[in-house]
């Protein structure tokens, strides 16, 4: 009798670790009302650390993420790590969703699922007053420094395709501005919101807007594939843009920094 009640319970373990193993939608936290964001923080005015409040993750993605998360009555867990990992941290199930004012470039879409665009970007060209840089073609024989895994690596990549152009990444965009102000870059390309937050507190550097291809410069949110948090946000964020608050939100963080 024993055998048999042991048996039983096998095989209803057996039966409910396969339909563990077949959801597609759970959460990486295993609570269905708690999902988790991951960002890299240092990208102001999009998501970067509060320095009132070190803990605190704030910005333009963070109050967008967290207004379709109030929406759809989840809560939302911010995880800081480096951007060039965001993607594998999605396959891998450590988030649930990418925030990070990311790009949907084609090698992305094959490895996850977007949502529509919520933001469109300029590129820019940062480099001292001193530099004499006014224009792309003057970064012929220039070293210039880019985020790792961003879109302006590979815009950067592509001017050093057909002018003498050595491009050096780093992982954050204070890393960048330190470098380009120790000399070690010559300029930097990054995107022209964030640019402006350092080219109004550094008097000693200055900003060339990039031309650029409005497909692949839009902005957008980053799920596994296949995940139903996909419609979902795609639903809210229409209603966002139509109710005009994605208006309010860029007034809020891209006309108002202090």
């Amino acid at each position: 009798m024993k055998k048999i009640l042991l048996s039983a319970a096998a095989v209803a373990l057996t039966f409910s670790l396969a339909a563990c193993g077949t959801n597609k939608d759970e959460t990486t936290t295993g609570d269905p009302k708690k999902i988790v964001m991951g960002t890299s923080a240092d990208y102001k005015p999009f998501e970067f650390v509060d320095t009132a409040n070190s803990s605190k993750i704030v910005g333009y993605d963070i109050d967008v993420a967290n207004m379709i998360a109030d929406e759809l009555g989840y809560e939302v867990e911010f995880k800081d790590m480096e951007f060039s990992g965001l993607i594998t941290a999605l396959k891998t199930k450590q988030v649930d969703f990418v925030m990070s004012a990311m790009s949907v470039k084609p090698e992305r879409k094959k490895n996850v699922d977007f949502s529509d665009v919520y933001y469109t970007a300029e590129d820019m060209i940062i480099s001292t007053k001193e530099s004499g840089i006014k224009s792309e073609k003057d970064l012929d024989g220039k070293t210039v420094g880019v985020q790792l895994g961003s879109i302006q690596e590979d815009a950067a990549k592509s001017l050093a395709e057909s002018m003498d152009v050595k491009v050096e990444s780093r992982d954050r965009i204070p890393e960048l501005i330190q470098d380009l102000q120790n000399g070690r870059f010559d300029a930097l390309i990054i995107e022209n919101t964030v640019a402006k937050g350092y080219l109004d507190k550094e008097d000693s550097l200055q900003g060339v807007t990039m031309p650029v291809d409005e497909e692949e410069s839009g902005y957008a949110i980053a799920f596994p594939k296949e995940s139903k948090l996909t419609k979902e946000f795609n639903d809210e964020l229409k209603k966002l843009k139509d109710s005009g608050e994605l208006d309010k939100l860029a007034e809020k963080w891209f006309d108002n920094e202090e």
